[in-house]
């Protein structure tokens, strides 16, 4: 059973890197830089928020350096974007959108679940898989003179959030683990996708 959650928790973090790494490479190319600097973004969105997150459980190094088939996935996301992307500026924003929630959706299941495994408290176990889902793109839009979307997005990383919180209360009334961070990814992209098609914000004061 536990090489099995092993095999599933590293095909959702490849999944969500690849997804990632093809937006950080789009950004890049709207940012104007150039090759070298597509790889660099494309592996700070996807892998950043999973290198803070190792760092901070004690995994070192962290997975994404040990592991060659993360920065693997990256730059070949980079370099399919970089080839391709006239192809991928033709996708409909809906679309990206919708990629997008699906690789913040596993990245936040996929952090929430390493956190488990190595026995941080299950309240910590969620900012860690929030982190994990909205580290990189924060990497990503300091690097682009940006503020990060995370702060002024619609719900962004509340979704994470409630995503992995989703995990965490399914598993403790004794869901699989399969089960469990099914519910928590579909929470997390269900309230991404509805939140973005009715521009829902969290409270703030108007300046």
């Amino acid at each position: 059973m536990k090489h099995d959650v092993g095999k599933a928790l590293l095909a959702a973090d490849l999944a969500g890197t690849f997804l990632f790494g093809i937006e950080g490479a789009a950004a890049a190319i709207r940012g104007n830089l150039d090759l070298l600097g597509m790889m660099v973004l494309a592996f700070s969105t996807a892998l950043a928020g999973g290198v803070v997150r190792d760092l901070l459980i004690g995994a070192v190094p962290p997975e994404s350096i040990k592991n060659w088939r993360y920065v693997a996935t990256a730059f070949t996301a980079a370099v399919l974007t970089f080839f391709f992307y006239r192809m991928v500026q033709a996708f409909p924003a809906t679309l990206l959108m919708v990629l997008d929630a699906g690789g913040l959706a596993l990245f936040a299941v996929a952090g929430t679940e390493k956190a488990l495994e190595y026995g941080i408290h299950p309240f910590m176990a969620a900012l860690l898989g929030t982190i994990t889902g909205v580290g990189g793109g924060t990497i990503r839009d300091i690097f682009l003179a940006h503020v990060p979307r995370v702060l002024q997005s619609d719900i962004y990383a509340t979704a994470a959030l409630a995503g992995a919180v989703v995990l965490i209360v399914t598993r403790r009334i004794g869901a699989p683990p399969t089960a469990a961070a099914c519910a928590g990814g579909g929470c997390c992209f269900a309230l991404r996708v509805v939140a973005t098609a009715w521009h829902w914000n969290l409270p703030k004061i108007a300046g």
